[in-house]
This record gives structure tokens, sequence and C-alpha cells, in this order.
């Protein structure tokens, strides 16, 4: 197969758009996939979605969003999409380079002075909770940052640093890095960081940032870190898996979460997918105006890394999150999106597509070469719980396998 440019890719995205050139065939058999899903694992429900350019491809919903109340998840349900927050704040970090704001190759401690003395832990010695460190190498940038690959973590998502976060009670001192900015990847809240960066540049919260250039614009206007009470009846409840079975949360009497760029944000599928199609049109809101230039659009989705590869994390927390992500050892990291490395299966998406999740085991996709973008919502932990995954392998696959 020839090799694209992704300026190629763009220009085919921008054909397709005006063709209506995606199609998908036979979806009745995605239907019944789907429904057997949910009929036939713990998954309480779930809403699936695919998008081309400028249309919507499939829709379907399934199963519960309200066990205790016998609701049918239908398709305007409002789910938690946790770290799906990520690619949207990276996207208006990205806004701020290309106005000359802030650079992606600042060091971070420019603008939060307590990154400046970050040290590189060494060992760590679980019985005495002590653990020894280096300075690092280099400083962290806000690209490192934002493409997990400053040697910060989660402690969810290491071991080391649920080790150290959990002995450093009564010690002082920031949790180290896991290894020099740029020289490895790791699942980390620095998008949080650089969030708060653009709060203090522009002198507003990141929610009224992200509402006035990129949700309004957009018309997404059901994404946001407050669900307002009207709404709360479209709100699907969380599930937490429990001694091997699933257990239901029911939702609070108000439903908010902390502003932040690494998570907290609302939305529906159909919301969602309206980011997707902003990406697969290089940057071009539904009515022609130009938020992003192609070229900062192609940069979200290049891969940051150079020769390190998306690494499988540790699992320190299996209740709350399974060893992640797909792709592990194949795939780079682009500015809050995962970026699928080279491959020759056709079943799936293609080199070169843009992705992540929420921790509720909520994925989506974009795939230029091809002009489409899949959304797979659910709400339960733990994260990449097996049920899961295997659901969101199915249904891409099927996407695929009838694709024209």
């Amino acid at each position: 197969m020839k090799k694209l440019t992704s300026r190629t890719l763009f220009m085919f995205v921008f054909a397709c758009a005006a063709s209506a050139c995606a199609e998908l065939r036979d979806t009745d058999a995605i239907d019944a996939y789907l429904e057997q899903a949910v009929a036939g694992t713990k998954i309480p429900g779930l809403v699936a979605l695919v998008v081309d350019a400028d249309e919507t491809l499939y829709m379907k919903a399934v199963g519960l969003r309200n066990g205790a109340r016998n609701e049918a998840m239908t398709d305007d349900t409002i789910f938690r999409i946790a770290s799906m927050t990520k690619p949207i704040a990276t996207t208006a970090i990205m806004m701020l380079v290309e106005e000359g704001k802030l650079s992606l190759d600042d060091p971070i401690a420019t603008y939060v002075p307590e990154f400046s003395e970050r040290r590189v832990v060494t060992g760590f010695n679980a019985e005495q909770a002590t653990w020894t460190t280096r300075p690092a190498n280099s400083q962290a940038t806000i690209r490192h940052m934002i493409s997990h690959s400053s040697g910060l973590a989660y402690g969810f998502a290491s071991e080391t640093v649920a080790a150290i976060s959990e002995g450093a009670r009564g010690q002082s001192g920031d949790t180290p890095l896991l290894y020099d900015p740029g020289t490895g990847w790791s699942y980390s809240g620095g998008i949080a960081v650089v969030g708060r960066v653009v709060e203090r540049i522009e002198g507003m919260g990141l929610d009224s940032f992200l509402r006035d250039r990129l949700f309004a614009p957009l018309g997404m206007h059901e994404t946001s870190f407050i669900v307002p009470l009207s709404e709360h009846g479209r709100v699907a409840t969380t599930h937490q898996l429990e001694g091997g079975v699933l257990v239901e949360t029911p939702n609070p009497i108000d439903i908010r979460s902390p502003v932040s760029g690494d998570g907290g944000l609302h939305s529906t599928a159909a919301d969602y997918a309206r980011f997707i199609q902003f990406i697969l049109n290089g940057g071009v809101a539904p009515d022609g105006q130009r938020l992003l230039l192609e070229a900062s659009v192609r940069e979200l989705g290049r891969n940051q890394l150079g020769s390190v590869r998306v690494t499988l994390q540790d699992e320190p927390m299996p209740e709350l999150a399974r060893a992640f992500p797909l792709g592990a050892g194949r795939d780079g990291f682009g500015l809050g999106f995962q970026v699928t490395g080279e491959h020759e299966d056709a079943t799936i998406r293609s080199p070169g597509s843009m992705s992540w999740a929420g921790i509720f085991n909520t994925e989506f996709w974009i795939d230029p070469a091809r002009g489409i973008g899949g959304v797979l919502l659910m709400q339960y932990l733990p994260f990449y719980d097996e049920d899961a995954i295997a659901t969101l392998v199915g249904f891409e696959q099927r996407v695929y396998e009838r694709l024209e």
C-alpha cells in the first residue's frame, strides 16, 4: 500500500467531506454484535457511533443507562468521559501556541517553577519507604507534559509511583520522575499542569476557554464540567466491579467535576463526534470558521516520541484500572492522542490514527486515512476491563469490514 503523507491524508478527508465517500453497509450486523455484547457480558449499556467528516454513519444505544430505574440507554445519554478531556485540552493548548503565547518546547518550569528541581528516581525501598534519586538530565517541556513523556505518571498506572506515594507520608518533596524527560512514556496528569498554564495566560478558567473557543463554535452544547439540573435524567450511572459483581452507584444530586485539563468533562456521543469531525476537517468548524491551522492539527496527531513507543502500564490498583493500552509496543503518542503505528491489518484503524480513552471505559478513534472516526461509550470500572476492550475491538473490526 502506498504510504500517505499527513497533508495527503487531510486532502483525502476534505475530498471525502464534499462527496460523502464513507459508507457503512449491513449495519444490522453491527447492531446484533453490540446487543449480544451487552446481553452476554457484565456491560450495563453503551452508545456506539461512527462518523465521517460531515455525517453520522452509524449510531446505536444498547442496554441500560440507569439500572435502578430500569431506564434504557439512549443516543443522547450523557457520560463522564474522564480522560477523553485530554485531547480537547491539548487542542486548546495548540491555539495558544499558534498565537505565540507559549511554545511546545518551553520548559514547564518557566510557568510552574516547582518543576525546575524535579529529580529522577533510581530506586525505592518498600520496607523503609525511602527512595534514591539523581538530577534529571534535562528539563521537561510542555511537549513532554502533553505527550506523556515527561517522566511523570499516575499512581494507578505505575507500581513505582503508587509505592512512592504510599511511602511518602511524612516525607517532604515532590514525587520524582520515572525517567529523564523525552526518554520514555508513562500515562500522567501532565496535561492538567499545562491546563493551569492556559488559565494563567488567558486570565480565565479552562472551562470558560473551552466553551468560548471550542464548544460553542463546534456546537458541542452538551459538553461541560457541570451537568445542568434539567439534564440529570440523561446522565448514565457509573458501576464498579466488586468481588466479581458489578455494583451501580446512583448519580449524585449535583453532577459536576473539578475543572482540569486531564479529565472531568461530561459529554454525549454526538457531541464528541463534533470534535472528531473538527479534527477530520483539519481544524475547520461546521460553519466554515477555521479554529486551528491544518499544520497544528497535524502536529496533534504526529508521533512526538521519536523511537520510543507507548508501553503497557502497570496495574497497582486493578479495581480501578487494568494494564493498558492496546497498541503498546507498536504505537507512538502525539499531543494528547495515541498514534497508531505501522501495521497491515485492514480490519482495524489505519496507521496514523488518533485515539484515546476515559477511565469509565469510554473510547474514541479518528482515522484520517479512511476519513472516519468512532466512539464507544460505557460507564463502569475497572478501566480496560476485558469485556469492555473485547467489545471495542469487535466493534472496530465490524466497522472496517463494512466500510465502503
